[in-house]
């Protein structure tokens, strides 16, 4: 097979695309800038290059339709107080004596039914801080259960990550969220484990100051709260049980609309869906972005050099996955653009050595979760102001995610071995 640049003209290029990223440069131009670098440093001459990133980012669409239609979910469980009345649900039937389960439990949930994982976290943090002030826990403990409950959400989710991986390797997104329910509930205990340890050391507390001094919120029912992501859940599970195909472009809006719908809200619906776009909008243009470099990427020898290293280390065609996830999502502190850059570049790769393309997306997806919040990116931030947690602290924490993640990835690599 002839490729239209070198090794060296991606690699390069995609360094210039996560230094720029690491400079706080938006990440979206970051790697658009790197694909031209790359493409050109590669030996491809203006014009290949451009239509190589073109080609890229159109390879995308469908991923970026769908997510944007999410929005729409997204945003009527946010504004009704859906999101946050599942939460607090689950924190009060759980109860204080079990307050880093619940708050585990609840950031999972409120994730894995199309909430992003950062809005998740700010959505369940109050309810965590308060419960977790009464308990006596610190703010790291609280915190890792949040992110480690949404970190196991969010492999089983209709979120952009999980829309562009199943995009990208061409399988039913109902089967892909399904692939790594094992690994979900993998890295749920872990997180409860790492969470009760953390609690026990003499850290950051949890002070009045941390805790939102706001009016009482009138929230809907519990039952009004969870109809629309039943919908949604009902309509993606027709395919696999009577092999109906509803895709996800239609039953994401459709939650959004049930849960309008239920809530008594639906005269508000425009707003919401207003507030559910300018929620998606920024990760539909990282993707764009991101088609970009891929198609840059995969138009290169990269492949076929990464393959036979491999081969000269006598490493299995299947490591390359989660390798792949693991080091994209770390390179673009992004889980979306990591598991996206790495399932457009290898799926074929992966597909032609004989791997099933949902075992290589699950991998590729469940290591884009192990080094994906490092500091060049949003969601460190996110989640550390959602906690009122200085950097200093928030960098503690790191490692104990990057082990939330690595537990799921290695349960998804016994899963594949185990030929499930």
């Amino acid at each position: 097979m002839t490729y239209q640049f070198t090794t060296l003209g991606a690699m390069i290029g995609l360094a210039v695309a996560i230094i720029l990223i690491i400079k706080k440069v938006q990440p979206a131009y970051s790697l658009i800038l790197g694909a031209l670098v790359g493409g050109i440093a590669g030996g491809g001459g203006l014009l290949l290059t451009v239509s190589t990133m073109i080609s890229g980012s159109q390879g995308m669409m469908s991923s970026v339709l769908r997510i944007i239609t999410s929005g729409i979910l997204a945003g009527t469980l946010i504004k009704t107080g859906s999101a946050e009345k599942i939460a607090e649900e689950i924190v009060t039937k759980l109860g204080e004596k079990r307050a880093i389960i619940s708050i585990a439990i609840a950031t999972m949930i409120i994730c894995s039914v199309g909430v992003f994982i950062d809005i998740a976290v700010i959505t369940v943090a109050p309810i965590a801080l308060a419960i977790g002030k009464k308990a006596g826990y610190n703010k790291a403990a609280v915190l890792l259960a949040m992110i480690g409950g949404g970190k196991a959400g969010n492999i089983i989710s209709p979120n952009p990550n999980t829309i562009a991986v199943s995009e990208a390797f061409q399988v039913n997104l109902t089967s892909m969220m399904m692939k790594n329910i094992i690994p979900a509930i993998v890295a749920l205990i872990v997180t409860i484990i790492l969470a009760y340890l953390l609690a026990k050391k003499k850290d950051e507390g949890i002070t009045d100051l941390d805790l939102e001094l706001h009016a009482e919120k009138v929230l809907p029912s519990f039952t009004a709260a969870v109809s629309g992501p039943l919908i949604v859940v009902l309509l993606l599970a027709l395919r696999p049980i009577c092999n109906i195909a509803i895709d996800p472009l239609i039953a994401l809006p459709a939650g959004g609309i049930i849960c309008a719908l239920a809530t008594g809200h639906i005269v508000k619906f425009r707003e919401y869906a207003e507030f559910g776009l300018s929620k998606v909008i920024g990760v539909s243009v990282l993707l764009i972005g991101t088609g970009t470099i891929a198609g840059i990427i995969k138009a290169s020898s990269l492949q076929i050099d990464v393959v036979n290293m491999l081969e000269l280390l006598n490493m299995p065609a299947f490591v390359l996955a989660p390798i792949a996830g693991i080091l994209m999502a770390g390179a673009t502190a992004s889980t979306t653009a990591g598991s996206t850059i790495a399932s457009q570049t290898f799926s074929s790769t992966l597909t032609g050595a004989g791997i099933p393309a949902i075992s290589a997306g699950a991998m590729i997806h469940t290591g884009a979760t192990v080094i994906d919040s490092l500091p060049h990116g949003s969601f460190f931030h996110a989640t550390g102001g959602a906690a009122n947690m200085n950097i200093k602290n928030r960098l503690k924490i790191i490692p104990y995610e990057a082990c939330v993640g690595l537990s799921s990835t290695v349960a998804s690599v016994i899963l594949y071995l185990l030929g499930l």
